[in-house]
This record gives C-alpha cells, structure tokens and sequence, in this order.
C-alpha cells in the first residue's frame, strides 16, 4: 500500500521476509521476544498474513509493526523503525495502516505492549493518541524452556 510519504512503502511481510525481519528487529526494535526466530515468525504469517507490516524506503527495510487481531482484542506489537530514520513519521505511517486493518476487520480498541524502561517510546505512544492503562497487570507463562 502506498503511502503519503511518496517514498515509503507499507506491505504485508510474507515468508521469504523472515530472515530480513529477524534482522531488523535486532538493530532497531527493544528488547527481545521468545517468539524472535524463524519459526515464530513464519507461525504469525502462516497464521495470520495481514499481521505483520513492514515499511520499505528505497528498497530498504526501515519499518515494522505487528497488528495482530483475533477476533476480540486489536494487539500491536514490534513498532521499531530503523535507529537512522526515526523522527520520519515512519511510526506514524505505520500505525495509521494497522489502526486501518483493525477498522477494516472490526476492532474496537488497540492495546499496545511497551516496554516499560522505553521512554522514548512512551512519547510516541502518547503522541499517537494512546493512554497508559496502569490498572492492568500483564501475567506470563512460557510454554517451553
């Protein structure tokens, strides 16, 4: 899909985008996930293809967004732009896309996962219209070792 920025190109990843992604998200996004392999990665497009949103400039990766929906709850996660191209409005482009899909597919209300020691990202967050929930608590439990 193309976007305002005449030079950015917002598209749904598909498998042979994996290793690229992988990639990316080790030199721009925070933290890790235990889903940040090949195999994680394949499930979420295998499973859903629409989710992951990459944005390309000149052929070069330098945006990613998962807008996961699954009926119920519109979850993003993964927002990282490359660390030589924020303050772009890449994040922005990116996130008008998956706030689209939600629309498209239904979805009431998106819930973002950000890390609580990324300041920077709170900014952008904030700015993007979203508001800390501190009443909820996030409980895990990994599935595997």
């Amino acid at each position: 899909m193309a976007h305002p920025m005449s030079d950015l190109h917002i598209r749904c990843a598909d498998l042979t985008h994996i290793d690229a992604v992988l990639r990316f998200w080790h030199e721009a996004a925070e933290g890790t996930s235990i889903s940040d392999d090949h195999d994680g990665v394949a499930r979420l497009i295998s499973r859903d293809p629409g989710a992951l949103l990459l944005a390309d400039r000149d052929g070069r990766l330098v945006g990613s967004v998962i807008a996961g929906f699954d009926g119920w709850r519109c979850s993003v996660y993964r927002l990282a732009v490359h660390p030589d191209c924020r303050r772009q409005g890449i994040a922005t482009a990116l996130m008008e896309a998956a706030e689209q899909r939600f629309l498209d597919l239904g979805g009431r209300r998106v819930d973002a996962m950000v890390l609580e020691a990324n300041e920077r990202a709170h900014h952008t967050w904030a700015a993007g219209g979203y508001q800390r929930e501190d009443h909820w608590r996030r409980w895990v439990k990994p599935l595997t070792d």
